[in-house]
């Protein structure tokens, strides 16, 4: 009877790959379609730039605070990776914008993704990490001064 019991819960855990195989999917998506969201969606305000690394701005730059991480997750759960990465993608925007008007900052420079602290350059895109329940965006910039 034991041995029946082990052998349904073995066959359940394994006809249920979001709980026996866990999926971590990288995706790269455009960063400027994610601002453009936030801004036209009244998330942030638009009084914050942002540029990825390898894109910088016109004018004098000071960094006024260098590093700032932001790692967020969202619920990915029946949702396309898209989706819940561009979902995801603005928490981390919005976090960044707002350390950005704490520091008296109006740009957010050399923004990298972040992924479990492995840094990733791209001029274009961002990286995002999405699973069966779960999708994350971490992403590191400076907070800085343009004129």
């Amino acid at each position: 009877m034991r041995l029946n019991k082990l052998a349904a819960a073995t066959l359940l855990l394994c006809a249920l790959p979001a709980v026996s195989q866990a999926r971590d999917t990288a995706v790269y998506l455009p960063f400027d379609k994610a601002v453009a969201e936030a801004t036209r969606t009244g998330k942030i305000d638009g009084s914050v730039k942002f540029y990825l690394a390898g894109n910088a701005p016109a004018g004098k730059v000071t960094v006024v605070s260098s590093g700032a991480v932001t790692n967020k997750k969202t619920n990915a759960f029946n949702k396309s990776d898209e989706v819940a990465c561009e979902w995801v993608v603005q928490s981390a925007i919005i976090s960044l914008h707002q350390a950005a008007k704490n520091a008296g900052a109006n740009a957010v420079t050399n923004i990298v993704s972040f992924y479990k602290s492995n840094e990733r350059k791209d001029a274009k895109n961002y990286e995002c990490h999405a699973g069966a329940i779960m999708a994350g965006v971490a992403l590191k910039g400076d907070l800085a001064t343009v004129q």
